[in-house]
């Protein structure tokens, strides 16, 4: 009895040893098991977050608009002597009489596809393609009557902004690195985002211009070229920021015996002290470097023709504001005040000199000519750009718009959405009602979808010609007759137009 006993004790201890030993090889088991099944998940979510990431949506935005437009246009010329003929040995001029150009009815398409890519850390790629065509056509012979210089030809900085044809341009396409340094700087290069600035956006209904947009009195160009942006966080200055700017408006080619062209350059400086929902303030100067002549030469529709010599340099200086008033009786109410000043310093090279002996329309830098020739003398332009738009709850918008440019105002505004001529750049007044009528439909593609119709109208009282030009000295429409002496090739002098317009616009 008792080895039995001590038989069964010995097993039991044994056991009592084993089983523990056992459970606990059991428990290390399971727990290598559960690890590795930890390691896979997370490798499955590393993948997902991998794959996360390269979906479209996290790394490319998409968005865009369509409009299509009807335009009534009517005008008044002057009658005037134009003296072109005897630049080309004839005996005397011609006498051109008073008309009144028109284009009753005048629709255009216009789309813009928007596309912004992530494509590492704090590097970001916007492109914008553009394409805006005239009903029935594939030129821009419709818009570019030859009036004015910047609707004389197609030039490099309007394309998809002044209606041509069918062909889907490339309007922005730039690249941002931004907190440099893990600084608030950023460096941007390639097709500038320089068209449509503030305060363009009240009336074509979209949102404020960011930190890369540049005041629309000055600039309305799409530039190639560079920005080093600044916006340090002040408490006493909310969303402050500054940036310098530079653009290439013509590259001359090669230099050669019989080219002796420098290219064209503007460098500006941009400080916005306030930048915020309510009040928006901005201060700009621009240089233009080496001004070129011939503005309507720069495209291929004018065979042959191209910029002939640089004539000096221009400066720009512009300061404005924006701001909105919350709860205005039913509505909000947005308006805007804008000044510009131009500065001219011709070098007293003369425009087309073998075709311009009496200095009657080309002549010195920037329209600095006398009527008996060239002088080096330097001439100071301004400009008043001011607008307001009442935002009813309705998603009703009635807006008002006036500018008035000086006898030797010049801006480089030739992109702007105007047929007639950029208005910004008019030599005199325009004046601009216009009504805005949103759809009241649910956002699908994003939030800042909308649909809207909008109509208005645009009044020019011209009060010197050369409007949007700085080749030719300036005349007082009011003292041109049938004896006053013109080139023909500056394009009629128009004393008045009228623009009745409406669109269907929608935004995705």
């Amino acid at each position: 009895m008792k080895k039995k006993a001590l038989k069964r004790g010995v097993v039991a201890l044994a056991a009592g040893m084993v089983l523990p030993l056992a459970a606990h090889a059991a428990e290390a088991d399971l727990q290598v098991k559960i690890d590795k099944l930890t390691k896979q998940m997370e490798e499955l979510k590393g993948q997902v977050q991998r794959i996360e990431d390269k979906s479209l949506g996290k790394w490319l935005s998409i968005g865009g608009s369509y409009q299509f437009r009807m335009d009534s246009l009517h005008g008044k010329t002057a009658a005037y002597y134009d003296v072109t003929p005897m630049f080309f040995g004839a005996p005397a001029g011609t006498v051109v009489e008073s008309f009144k150009p028109k284009n009753e009815t005048l629709y255009t398409n216009k789309f813009a596809l928007d596309l912004k890519a992530k494509a590492t850390q704090d590097v970001t790629v916007n492109v914008k393609l553009g394409m805006y065509k005239v009903f029935g056509s594939q030129t821009d012979n419709a818009v570019n009557a030859g009036y004015f210089a910047d609707r004389t030809s197609l030039m490099d900085g309007v394309v998809g902004h002044v209606p041509s044809d069918s062909k889907l341009n490339v309007d922005r396409a730039y690249a941002t690195w931004s907190n440099i340094m893990d600084q608030p700087v950023w460096f941007s290069v390639g097709r500038r985002p320089s068209t449509d600035g503030a305060p363009t956006n009240l009336k074509s209904n979209t949102a404020r211009p960011g930190n890369g947009g540049t005041p629309a009195l000055l600039v309305n160009y799409a530039f190639d070229g560079m920005t080093l942006g600044y916006a340090p966080d002040i408490e006493m200055l909310p969303g402050f920021y500054a940036k310098v700017c530079y653009g290439r408006g013509f590259d001359s080619g090669y230099r050669t015996a019989s080219n002796s062209l420098k290219d064209t350059d503007m460098l500006g400086v941009a400080v916005i002290p306030v930048d915020t929902d309510p009040l928006r303030v901005w201060m700009q100067w621009n240089r233009g470097f080496d001004i070129f002549d011939q503005p309507e030469a720069l495209s291929g529709n004018m065979a042959g023709s191209r910029p002939t010599v640089n004539l000096g340099s221009i400066d720009w200086f512009g300061i404005g504001a924006m701001s909105t008033l919350k709860k205005v009786g039913p509505g909000d109410l947005n308006f805007f005040v804008d000044g510009g000043v131009s500065i001219t310093h011709p070098n007293n090279a003369r425009a087309m000199s073998n075709q311009s002996p009496f200095g009657l329309g080309y002549g010195t830098a920037a329209d600095m000519m006398s009527p008996t020739g060239p002088v080096k003398k330097s001439n100071t332009g301004y400009a008043v750009f001011a607008g307001l738009r009442y935002d009813l709850p309705s998603k009703t918008k009635l807006g008002f718009e006036y500018n008035y440019g000086s006898e030797h105002w010049i801006t480089f505004a030739p992109a702007a959405d105007d047929m007639w001529t950029s208005k910004v750049g008019t030599r005199g007044h325009v004046f601009e009602p216009y009504v805005i009528q949103e759809l009241n439909l649910k956002p699908i593609s994003s939030y800042f979808a909308k649909a809207f119709f909008k109509l208005g109208y645009q009044y020019y009282d011209f009060q010197y010609t050369g409007s949007n030009n700085w080749v030719g000295a300036p005349v007082k429409i009011s003292s041109i007759t049938a004896a006053t002496p013109l080139v023909g090739m500056m394009g009629q002098p128009v004393k008045e137009a009228h623009d009745v317009y409406g669109t269907f616009e929608v935004h995705f």
